[in-house]
C-alpha cells in the first residue's frame, strides 16, 4: 500500500511539474503564428526539429514582444544550387589566396572563392564575407524595380518612393563564354536611380566597383542641374535618398570586406528568415492604399512589420567591426551557410546600444538568362530609435536579355534619368 502512494505521489508530482512549465513540447505545424500573445507557450516547442526558442535571435525576439512582430512558420525549402557557380568553383577556387595582413584577395575570376571555411581558421569571418562579396546568388545582371516606404511607427506611412535598381556583375559571369569582363579591374558597376516623386525623379548614382581595395568610384547626378558631380569616396557609408538606408545596407552588406576592421565568426545557428517571399507584393490597381503593398502591415502599429513566411535556415553568424568613419561601430550578421547570403544584420551606434535592424526577403528563382538564383523580394531599415523604418518592396529581375557592359556609364544614368 506504502508503495502504491508513493508511486501515486510521483504521478501527481510530475503532473504539476508538467503544468508548471507548460504542456510537454511537441511539433507545431506549418502556418504556427508565434506573436507576443503565444510566445512562451510555443517557445519550448519545436519545428523543423528546432526548438522555436533557438531559431529566434534575440533581436528578433525583442521585435515580437515590442513590436508586435509576428512570425507565420513555413517549413524549410531548399535554395536549389546552380550547376554552373558549383563548377567554377572547382575550377577557379584553388588559385584564390587571401593575404591575412591586408585582408585582401587575390586570383579571383569565378565561383565561390572560399568553399571550405573551417570555424579555427582566424580568418574564417572575412572569408564568410568574401564568399558573399563575390558570389551573392543574384544573377550576372540585376535589375530591380522598387519603391522605399518611409513609415512613422506611431502614425504609419509617410512617403513613397519609387527607384530603379541596375547592377552589372563583371566578375563571376556564369551565362557568358567567359566569366570576366575585360580586364578583371572592375567587379561591378551600378546605377540607381529614383523614379517617383516628381520632386525627386531624376536623382540618381553611378558607382563602379573596382576589384581593389580603393573605394567606389561614384557620381551623383540630379536631372534638374542636368549635371553630375563626383562624391566622395566615404559615400558608400552615407544614407539613400533621404531615407534609413546606408549605402552599405544594401543587400544587407554592401563594402568589400577588406574596407571593415575585423569579421568575427562567432559560430553556427539555425534562425528563421523570408527565404520564400512572396511575389506579387504590389497591387497597383489599390495604390494609395494599405492594400497597395500586401506583404507589409501597414494596418496595425507599428506599420512596418512584414507579412510573410518564414523558414528555418542554417547561418554563419559573423560580428563585423566596420570602420571608425562608419555610423555603426559594431554589427551582428547572420550569413546563410550555403548561399552565403547575409539574412539580417542587428546594427549598434557609437554607443554600443542597439539602433537598427536591416533585413532582406528574398525567393529561390530561375534568371531570365536560365541561372538559378537569388531573387529579391523586399529589403528592410528600421531604426528603432528614431521610431522609423524604410520598406522596400522590391520587384526583382535577374539577367534580361541584351544588356552588356556597354550599358553602364555616366553618360546612360543621364539618358535613364530623363
Amino acid at each position: 500500500m506504502n508503495k502504491f502512494h508513493k508511486v501515486a505521489r510521483q504521478i501527481v508530482s510530475l503532473s504539476l511539474l508538467v503544468a508548471a512549465t507548460g504542456a510537454i513540447a511537441g511539433e507545431v505545424p506549418s502556418g504556427t503564428v508565434v506573436d507576443k500573445s503565444n510566445i512562451d507557450a510555443v517557445k519550448n516547442d519545436t519545428f523543423d526539429g528546432h526548438t522555436i526558442a533557438s531559431l529566434l535571435t534575440d533581436k528578433v525576439e525583442w521585435q515580437i514582444r515590442n513590436w508586435n512582430l509576428k512570425i507565420t512558420l513555413d517549413h524549410a525549402k531548399p535554395i536549389p544550387a546552380e550547376p554552373r557557380l558549383v563548377e567554377a568553383t572547382k575550377t577557379y577556387s584553388n588559385q584564390v589566396k587571401f593575404d591575412s595582413k591586408s585582408k585582401e584577395v587575390t586570383g579571383y575570376v569565378a565561383g565561390v572563392p572560399f568553399p571550405d571555411i573551417q570555424a579555427s581558421d582566424p580568418d574564417a569571418g572575412f572569408k564568410v564575407m568574401w564568399n558573399f562579396y563575390y558570389a551573392p546568388r543574384e544573377g550576372d545582371t540585376v535589375y530591380n524595380d522598387s519603391f522605399i516606404l518611409g513609415i512613422n511607427g506611431n502614425s504609419g506611412l509617410e512617403t513613397k518612393q519609387a527607384w530603379i535598381y541596375q547592377r552589372y556583375y563583371f566578375k563571376n559571369r556564369l551565362l557568358d563564354k567567359q566569366p570576366t569582363v575585360g580586364d578583371g579591374s572592375v567587379a561591378a558597376k551600378t546605377f540607381l536611380l529614383a523614379q517617383y516623386p516628381e520632386d525627386i525623379k531624376g536623382i540618381g548614382t553611378f558607382t563602379v566597383r573596382s576589384d581593389s581595395a580603393k573605394f567606389e568610384d561614384t557620381w551623383a547626378y540630379l536631372k534638374s542641374a542636368r549635371r553630375a558631380r563626383r562624391l566622395s569616396g566615404g559615400a558608400w557609408m552615407d544614407p539613400i535618398g533621404g531615407s534609413d538606408i546606408l549605402g552599405d545596407d544594401n543587400n544587407v552588406f554592401n563594402a568589400r570586406p577588406s574596407w571593415y576592421k575585423n569579421f568575427k565568426l562567432v559560430g553556427k545557428r539555425w534562425i528563421l528568415a523570408v527565404t520564400d517571399g512572396k511575389k506579387d507584393n504590389r497591387v497597383a490597381s489599390k495604390s494609395g492604399t494599405p492594400d497597395e503593398f500586401p506583404t507589409i502591415d501597414l494596418k496595425n502599429p507599428p506599420y512596418w512589420n512584414p507579412l510573410q513566411k518564414w523558414q528555418p535556415r542554417e547561418v554563419y553568424v559573423i560580428e563585423a567591426t566596420p570602420p571608425d568613419e562608419h555610423p555603426y561601430s559594431k554589427r551582428v550578421m547572420y550569413v546563410d551557410v550555403d548561399t552565403f547570403r547575409p539574412w539580417y544584420s542587428e546594427n549598434y551606434d557609437k554607443k554600443g546600444e542597439f539602433w537598427k535592424f536591416t533585413m532582406s526577403e528574398m525567393r529561390s528563382g530561375v534568371s531570365e538568362g536560365g541561372q538559378k538564383v537569388l531573387i529579391y523580394t523586399g529589403f528592410d531599415v528600421i531604426d528603432f530609435k528614431a521610431r522609423h523604418a524604410s520598406i522596400v518592396p522590391i520587384m526583382g529581375r535577374s539577367d534580361p536579355g541584351g544588356i552588356t557592359e556597354d550599358h553602364w556609364s555616366l553618360s546612360n544614368l543621364e539618358q535613364l534619368a530623363k
